[in-house]
């Protein structure tokens, strides 16, 4: 009886142990906690900014002004996002600037494909030189160029142009597009290259082994890519109006809000005062493209990462 009951103590402890410790102590209930407990902690913080501009934009005046309330707004006030709707110029303004972005990070795309591809699969001269200068163009920050780049584009007739942006990118010389070429440089060095010899020993040009090889292996690279450059196209606002000079972004058309807003509702006009919840509102349907953009394509987002050589493995 008695080595029956040290029997059961015996295995209810190993139950135990295997459920809280696991068997390599990854996949136990305490290291899940852990895990789960920082995780849900750092997206807090980085979502509380959401949060706070999504629950702060719903509210009226008395609910902004009442230290009581917080998270819960009395009442719902839509009308603060149909002022912003309409400060904005929506939907018009953020149709218009997605096509500017998409336009800008699908060249800056392409070309950092082609660029990547070169200096990954070919030898020429200075290949090492270039390669060095390409990420010098990350380094330097765009205040230490603009001077040269604002009088290039004005003998070339480029300024106050979304060309200003577009012709850069097709050339390889975008924003952040020396991370871009470096990404596809680092995918294209892992591509076995008896799958290139092969493919030209069947007679294929080196177009070909690009397009036909190259590109259908770097999806995932395309994909990571894409995303950042549209994100970070889509928020750039130094270069863009230093060079397009036009409200082009709906960050820049955010920037203006206060102004447009007096515009469209003179200072006096009774229930029209700018408050933060219209302010907020407006924040709010800038930044939703990106929302939707990463709902859509998260799925691809995190497989791409895990598959383009982008950790250096």
């Amino acid at each position: 009886m008695t080595m029956t009951k040290t029997k059961d103590m015996r295995l209810f402890k190993t139950k135990f142990r295997r459920f809280f410790y696991g068997m390599n102590f990854t996949d136990g209930f305490l290291y899940k906690v852990v895990i789960y407990t920082l995780l849900i902690s750092f997206s807090y913080i980085y979502l509380y900014p959401v949060l706070f501009m999504l629950v702060n934009s719903f509210m009226s005046v008395d609910d902004l002004i009442n230290p009581g309330i917080k998270w819960v707004p009395t009442v719902l006030e839509y009308q603060n996002y149909v002022k912003a709707m309409d400060v904005l110029n929506f939907p018009g303004a953020v149709f218009d600037a997605t096509g500017y972005v998409l336009k800008v990070s699908l060249s800056a795309t392409i070309s950092s494909a082609i660029v990547g591809y070169g200096f990954a699969r070919f030898d020429f001269p200075l290949k090492k030189v270039l390669f060095a200068l390409m990420l010098a163009t990350f380094i330097l920050p765009s205040q230490v160029t603009m001077v040269a780049n604002m009088v290039i584009f004005r003998n070339l007739g480029l300024m106050s142009t979304q060309n200003a942006m577009v012709i850069p990118a097709i050339f390889g010389q975008g924003v952040n597009a020396a991370i871009y070429i470096l990404i596809f440089y680092q995918f294209f060095k892992t591509i076995p290259g008896v799958l290139m010899e092969s493919a030209e020993v069947d007679g294929a040009s080196p177009f070909k082994v690009f397009t036909g090889i190259a590109v259908p292996l770097a999806i995932p690279s395309f994909i990571i890519v894409f995303l950042f450059s549209f994100v970070w196209y889509w928020n750039e606002t130094f270069t863009t109006s230093l060079y397009v000079g036009r409200d082009v972004t709906m960050p820049l058309k955010l920037r203006a809000f206060r102004a447009s807003y007096e515009t469209l509702f003179p200072p006096g006009t009774p229930g029209a005062e700018l408050n933060e919840a219209i302010m907020l509102a407006g924040n709010m349907i800038t930044i939703l493209p990106l929302l939707v953009l990463y709902f859509i394509a998260q799925r691809h987002f995190t497989e791409s990462i895990d598959r383009t050589g982008i950790t250096g493995e």
